[in-house]
């Protein structure tokens, strides 16, 4: 169970510091209909992250990866493949940032988040959590590495079940503090969605390059 764990961490806890989706949180906790969209975002969040990470479990686990040298050898090099990446997208997020003094530019759909419906959060926390270039990445790199473990199932599971809940703690505690928290919850999270939006590209570059490292160690590991 413990290599399972050791194996996701790291991934998960990339995923739960990005910036977007916690800004996004925020920015849905502000809404008209803040508990109910919130709880929305934070559903198709976790239900996001089990389907992908399950589905990539399984898919490793079907080609024998923990015993097949040749299924493991592509997953490792799939591992350095998307490090690379994520290292490419590193210097590009760092050459975007904006100069001191500019503002930061944010997608355009943030606008419209303060009037978004239930449904239309899931799906939004649906598309920031797996459809997202780098928690895809990262989603992956951990569901993958644990078909090469040679976990039994119970195992697989507990890792897969704490890769989601630590990929959502982020979430979750927005969530919970703005629901608990009062007026001075409302305050904090708006700092703390302010500090995000100015410092994002910077933050997802240093993101793109911690994890673009780790995989492309994890990857050069377990080659045979």
């Amino acid at each position: 169970m413990g290599r399972g764990i050791s194996e996701v961490l790291p991934f998960a806890i990339g995923i739960a510091i990005s910036p977007i989706p916690i800004i996004a949180i925020v920015l849905i906790l502000f809404s008209n209909r803040a508990t109910v969209n919130g709880l929305a975002f934070l559903f198709g969040w976790m239900a996001g992250l089990a389907v992908v990470g399950t589905a990539v479990y399984l898919f490793a686990d079907a080609a024998n990866a923990a015993t097949d040298s040749t299924s493991s050898d592509s997953i490792s090099w799939g591992k350095i493949l998307l490090g690379v990446l994520l290292l490419s997208l590193a210097r590009r997020n760092f050459a975007k940032r904006p100069t001191p003094g500019q503002p930061e530019e944010l997608p355009k759909w943030m606008s419209s988040v303060e009037t978004i419906t239930p449904v239309k959060a899931i799906g939004l926390a649906i598309v920031l959590a797996v459809v997202n270039p780098k928690n895809l990445i990262l989603a992956v790199g951990a569901c993958a590495g644990l078909g090469q473990l040679g976990l039994s199932t119970g195992d697989a599971v507990v890792a897969i079940v704490v890769f989601v809940v630590v990929s959502s703690l982020s979430i979750l505690f927005a969530v919970g503090y703005e629901l608990l928290g009062g007026a001075r919850a409302h305050q904090t999270l708006d700092h703390t969605k302010t500090w995000m939006t100015e410092h994002n590209h910077a933050v997802m570059a240093v993101l793109f390059l911690v994890f673009g490292v780790v995989l492309i160690a994890k990857g050069i590991g377990l080659l045979s």
